[in-house]
């Protein structure tokens, strides 16, 4: 293998806070038997060893830690999973760190880990304080959304490259600008949002967090159409902000790959390792019946080629067929299979409709802003030729 991208769930399930759209907690909860442990020092040292014996030389491998709450794994785990791949590291090959964090747990001990070894930080913020507290509490109940600043500007002094995660609900779609000029606010530039995800195997649009139902497509086509004005605006004043969604469609404006699973069409990108070793092959599908193995017994050859992830992969990529009639489907791909109705026989994308009111809204200035990208990527290739 030359790549590999692992997601690790140091902690499994336990967190320090009690978000009311958890979708982990949901698929936990669905499983046959309660699998909730932290990942010992062994397991971590199994899949390291086999990373870097399953790797060739000159490869690259992405450790994403994410849970629950990975911090919760304590500091020491980190400091023995860097150490150990050190250790095994033979074949020189790329390594690249990241972390989702709701931050509670992050002190100047932390941060100096997190320089020294230069990960990526993506820290989890709803937007705007009275939705983040009401939707994100602490276990005691308690808004958590002062703590996340102190937890910013921690990082923010140790100058440790940083992210934000949006989840997209209700409540929060209906205020974009607001949204957006809040997140802007804490000086990161480079943010995420993901629509709310309803419980598996129920019908979407139909739960209530807070006394604010989920998500429907028409909120979030009017979320992204008015976030979309905020950014382009940003952008034609020379301040730009990253939208990881929104650069992918200029990228595929641009007849340029991607960056996000959900907007390659592709299922299958990486495979999440939870706190026992058991491997699945995607966050939103952590079930029994799409188990592939664990690290302890298979190869991560086998588990990531093997019959089980080839047919979880081929399923996502099956899509209706009128889809293929859609003027948008270089650009959706079918969406998410985590977002496939199950009330629809023909497994349309929950949030199909959104996506066509958006890229109608935004493709001209899609269009405008990709030429001026190329325009100005052809000048910078000249200069450098005629240096």
């Amino acid at each position: 293998m030359r790549q590999l991208q692992l997601l690790i769930k140091p902690a499994s399930g336990f967190c320090n806070m009690r978000c009311q759209y958890c979708f982990y907690r949901d698929e936990q909860k669905k499983r046959p038997r309660a699998v909730d442990c932290m990942m010992s020092f062994d397991t971590a040292e199994v899949l390291i060893r086999r990373c870097f014996e399953e790797l060739e030389q000159g490869g690259f491998v992405s450790f994403a830690f994410q849970g629950g709450e990975p911090t919760l794994a304590g500091l020491d785990f980190f400091r023995f999973f860097t150490q150990t791949v050190r250790k095994y590291n033979q074949k020189h090959i790329g390594v690249q760190y990241s972390i989702q964090t709701n931050g509670l747990a992050v002190t100047d001990e932390w941060a100096e880990f997190l320089q020294m070894e230069h990960f990526l930080v993506g820290i989890s913020l709803d937007g705007t304080q009275d939705v983040h507290d009401m939707l994100r509490p602490d276990a005691n109940g308690n808004g958590t959304w002062e703590k996340v600043m102190q937890t910013l500007e921690l990082l923010n002094r140790y100058r440790i490259e940083c992210n934000l995660l949006c989840v997209v609900t209700k409540r929060l779609a209906k205020k974009a600008e607001r949204v957006y000029k809040s997140m802007k606010a804490t000086g990161v530039r480079y943010f995420q949002f993901i629509p709310c995800l309803d419980p598996l195997d129920s019908q979407r649009g139909r739960e209530t967090y807070s006394l604010s139902p989920s998500l429907s497509p028409e909120l979030h086509a009017q979320f992204l159409c008015a976030l979309f004005d905020a950014w382009y605006r940003d952008w034609k004043n020379s301040s730009y902000i990253s939208i990881r969604l929104f650069e992918d469609y200029l990228q595929l404006f641009m007849r340029a790959p991607s960056g996000t699973c959900s907007t390659t069409g592709s299922c299958g990108c990486y495979v999440v390792v939870d706190g026992n070793g058991t491997v699945y092959p995607c966050d939103f599908f952590c079930l029994e019946n799409h188990k592939l193995g664990t690290i302890q017994r298979d190869t991560l050859q086998s588990l990531i080629f093997g019959d089980k992830m080839r047919t979880f992969a081929t399923n996502g990529r099956q899509i209706p067929t009128e889809c293929y009639q859609c003027k948008w489907v270089q650009l959706c791909r079918g969406g998410c299979k985590r977002d496939r109705d199950i009330m629809d026989k023909t497994s349309h994308s929950y949030y199909c409709k959104s996506f066509q009111t958006f890229f109608s809204y935004a493709e001209h200035r899609l269009l405008e802003m990709a030429h001026t990208v190329q325009l100005c990527r052809l000048k910078e290739e000249s200069t450098i030729e005629y240096k």
